[in-house]
């Protein structure tokens, strides 16, 4: 439901004009500001946590070629380029068996290892320290209004005074994620929300242990789906496959890694290198796709319009997609008067969405199948593997998708 107009509201202490707002600092919310801010466009920032905590939030950490350019092109990834390390391979351990797939060779393009609160740590120090950005820190109980009009609001509570404060603005970007106030300020009647439910949870861990592999590691296992990826030198991110409303507690050291061995230990490789787990949590695997991603003067970018499930790793590639999407849509309007990106935003930002959404699930299932219990999705999953291991078309494909090359901006 739509808050009250902004007229009833009798507590405001404070109002300013700023073309554009940005509910949410995450990767997509700074991209987009620091873009702005270079192109003379002002804006605002809200973020309803601390600065501290977003830059250790933990997160995603595989960011593909593609957005890594596009960043470099804006002067927002210097450091991710120093320190990330690259990697354009990743291996299935499958029967007893490793396979190594190397996707770089085919495709040209390589992931970026580069965990989400050290981007953002890059991106909201760019941002506020360099480039004089306005943002607002641990903000309450913010609000949208008049969306669907010509000069839409946004108010919010000052955390140190308490103080209700308002901006007036023509454009209201939400990047505050999936339980975030800005999808929830657009009427249900108003386009619709597509849900796929996988019907598994994922163990996500946090290891204080260096990384086991060099790559990333997919095991394939009747226990069910467990993978190794690299966060940094000291620490290594793994999942595994568990039932969806699992509670992590029932997941105590010593069962995380003998279970962590089961599924990934094959003849040939160094043993797993065990280590104190900092994050131990449950996902339920889901997605969910908002069309469209804009309702009046509110457009959505980032989990508030899309989440995919982190099988393959898309998410903050998404998010990044959307930003630089939408800031170049801002910066042809306030600067060229060139609406055409705005208007197009959701139906090119939407095709690499679904892109993304389709090759998820091909992908779950080929992780899921064999320990699914039906014999049927088990050999259709053998099948899939059998297939980009031993076709180039095959192998090409299934590389490109991965590494998202190919889909258009």
């Amino acid at each position: 439901m739509i808050p009250p107009s902004p007229t009833s509201v009798t507590s405001v202490t404070s109002v300013q004009s700023v073309p554009v707002v940005i509910v949410g600092a995450g990767p997509a919310g700074l991209t987009l500001g620091n873009i702005l801010r270079a192109a003379s466009v002002d804006c605002v920032v809200l973020e309803t946590e601390s600065r501290e905590f977003i830059e250790q939030r933990p997160r995603a950490g595989f960011i593909e070629e593609w957005a890594v350019r596009a960043l470099q092109e804006r002067g927002l990834a210097e450091p991710l380029v120093q320190r990330a390390q690259a990697q354009g391979e990743c291996e299935f351990r499958v029967d007893g068996e490793r396979h190594r797939f190397r996707y770089a060779e085919l495709t040209g393009d390589r992931h970026f290892v580069y965990p989400q609160p050290l981007l953002v740590t890059d991106l909201v120090r760019e941002y506020a320290d360099v480039r004089g950005g306005a943002i607002r820190f641990g903000v309450r109980d913010v609000a949208l209004h008049g969306l669907d009009g010509d000069r839409p609001s946004v108010l919010y509570t000052d955390p140190e005074t308490g103080e209700r404060r308002r901006f007036d603005c023509e454009f209201v970007v939400g990047c505050d994620g999936a339980r975030g106030v800005t999808r929830a300020s657009v009427p249900q009647e108003h386009g619709s929300l597509a849900r796929y439910d996988y019907g598994v949870g994922w163990l996500a861990l946090l290891a204080e242990a260096p990384p086991s592999s060099d790559c990333v590691v997919f095991g394939i296992h009747p226990n069910g789906f467990a993978a190794h990826m690299a966060r940094s030198p000291e620490v290594t991110r793994y999942y595994l496959e568990v039932r969806p409303g699992e509670d992590p507690e029932n997941w105590p050291h010593a069962r995380v890694w003998s279970e962590l061995r089961t599924r990934l230990s094959v003849a040939g490789t160094p043993a797993l290198t065990e280590g104190r787990l900092i994050e131990k949590r449950v996902l339920d695997m889901h997605s969910y796709v908002v069309e469209p991603m804009t309702y009046g003067r509110l457009f959505l970018a980032g989990d508030a319009a899309h989440l995919v499930a982190p099988i393959a790793a898309k998410g903050m590639n998404l998010a990044l997609h959307d930003a630089l999407l939408l800031a170049d849509a801002f910066v042809a309007h306030f600067t060229a008067g060139d609406d055409s990106g705005l208007s197009a935003y959701s139906g090119a930002s939407l095709r690499r969405v679904w892109e993304y959404q389709e090759f998820s699930q091909w992908f779950a299932e080929l992780l899921h199948g064999p320990s699914s219990g039906d014999a049927y999705r088990a050999g259709s999953a053998g099948a899939r593997l059998k297939r980009i291991l031993g076709s180039p078309a095959a192998a090409t494909t299934f590389a490109n998708s991965y590494i998202g090359k190919g889909v258009a901006r």
